[in-house]
């Protein structure tokens, strides 16, 4: 069973853990990190002599996520004596997540000179026109995704099942800040940087171009 982190009981466990804290960074309204659970999951039970799995939800854990520039979500960060040493953002397969975790269970011997660390890294941008969807029920946010979509020659996500969730995660978003922020970025406090990530978010035409979806899968090339 993972460890539930928060602002408040964040460092003690990092730090006491007697093993590799492998930590989560997450929300529950943001699809990619559903997907990426159960990998890490797994992973966790097959490494469990070696790391503990952790997991933050970043509204519970606002003040840690920003410490270690959680921007995206999922971030998964391996912690070694309370210490970040390396990490990832956005969903990898079960295989390339395993050689990861292999690398950095290598680097605990002095002897072994190919290990190396995976940076966290950032997506690119390009600045674009926020759509400024207010005040809509989850079906009318829905109709109007496809809309967009269709207005600017993408494609919506056909798993109707994800596309609602998405929904209900800018629809919370906005109940808690006032606006629709993208459910799979952490929402800072400050309003120009923030703006960023109103859906349709700065980002997703640079990640569709790169990886031919947007990063919460929301929009499709």
């Amino acid at each position: 069973m993972p460890i539930l982190l928060t602002d408040q009981n964040f460092e003690k466990e990092i730090i006491n853990a007697d093993k590799l804290a492998l930590v989560d960074f997450y929300a529950d309204w943001c699809e990619p990190c559903s997907v990426l659970a159960p990998i890490l999951e797994k992973l966790a039970d097959d490494f469990k002599e070696k790391l503990i799995l952790m997991k933050a939800d970043i509204n519970r854990s606002p003040l840690f996520s920003q410490k270690f520039g959680v921007e995206q979500i999922p971030t998964v960060i391996i912690f070694k004596e309370g210490k970040p040493i390396s990490g990832f953002v956005g969903l990898s397969s079960q295989t390339a997540i395993k050689e990861w975790i292999e690398n950095i269970i290598k680097e605990d011997d002095p002897t072994d000179k190919q290990a190396k660390n995976n940076p966290i890294h950032n997506s690119s941008e390009e600045l674009h026109d926020n759509a400024g969807w207010h005040g809509k029920t989850s079906e009318e946010l829905i109709k109007e995704f496809a809309e967009y979509a269709e207005k600017n020659n993408i494609k919506l996500n056909p798993d109707k099942e994800v596309v609602k969730r998405i929904a209900g995660g800018l629809l919370e978003n906005e109940k808690k800040y006032g606006k629709k922020y993208c459910p799979c970025r952490r929402v800072t406090g400050n309003a120009e940087e923030d703006e960023k990530k109103i859906c349709p978010c700065y980002y997703y035409k640079n990640e569709i171009k790169k990886d031919g979806r947007c990063f919460c899968g929301l929009f499709f090339q």
